[in-house]
This record gives structure tokens, sequence and C-alpha cells, in this order.
């Protein structure tokens, strides 16, 4: 099996890996924020408004399958963390593989929490929901410069 180290050594690999907002965290905020805590949690474990909880679990689990960050991940990291002496390889893959989508689901479903929170709250504050929108669209904006001044 796994050593302890490994797995420990894993488990922060994929936390910094959630630590920088990809695709599916977007969603899972936009999603908690305009449908509430049930719909971003559904987009959390699918990782997955207006819509169904199964619907936005449906479109989130389209989401993660092609998000590039997540496929980098699988292919170029998770190899790293197999070793031929620690039994195998299929038993390997899968128990580091149910370890990223158990926390996965865990940071996402606590961000769609969050998010469907923090909705709540400008509902009830009508001065802050008008800055809603201008701060949504600044923190796209951000991160559309920070994505094209980046360094290849």
């Amino acid at each position: 099996m796994i050593d302890l180290k490994t797995l420990v050594t894993y488990a922060a690999v994929v936390l910094g890996l959630f630590l920088v907002p990809g695709p599916a965290v977007l969603m899972t905020v936009g999603r908690a924020a305009s449908g509430g805590r049930r719909v971003g949690v559904a987009t959390g474990l699918g990782v997955a408004g207006v819509i169904t909880a199964a619907r936005a679990f449906r479109q989130a689990v389209l989401a993660e399958l092609l998000n590039p960050k997540t496929a980098l991940f699988f292919l170029a990291f998770l190899p790293q963390f197999v070793h031929r002496g620690s039994g195998p390889v299929v038993a390997q893959l899968a128990t580091l593989g149910l370890l990223f989508a158990c926390m996965s689901a865990i940071y996402t479903s606590l961000i769609a929490l969050g998010a469907g929170a923090f909705a709540r709250l400008i509902s009830r504050h009508r001065g802050i929901g008008k800055w809603q929108g201008k701060v949504v669209g600044s923190i796209y904006i951000a991160l559309g410069a920070r994505l094209a001044l980046q360094e290849r």
C-alpha cells in the first residue's frame, strides 16, 4: 500500500492545486451565488442557477472532464506518487484518485456553502447588491488580465 508520507505529500499537492482557482471554483461560486447552497454543493460535487441541482451536477461533471488543469494534474503529477514497490499500480491509482475526488468534493462544497451564505447576505442588503455585478465583473477582468499577461 501507499505509505503515509506519500499520501500526505500528495494531499498537500492536491490542496495546492485547489488553491489556484480554476473553472470548477468559478462555476461553483457562480452557481451557489445565483442558485443557492443546494445548487452550489451539487455543482461542487460534480466538479458541478436557476437550474436544478441534478442539472448543475451534470454540467459540472462535463466542465471538470474538459478542465485542462485537472487533465494536466492527472497526466503529469499523479504518476509521480505511484511506486512499483508499494503494491499494484491500479490500486494505488484508484486510491489517489479517490483521495483527489473526496478532497475536491469537500473543498468545492465548502466554497459553495460560503458563496451561498454570501449571496444571501448580499440579497438582504440592497446597497451591497448594487455593487455585486461590478465586483464580479472586476474579478473576471482581473483573471483575464492575469491569464493574458502570464508568461508561458
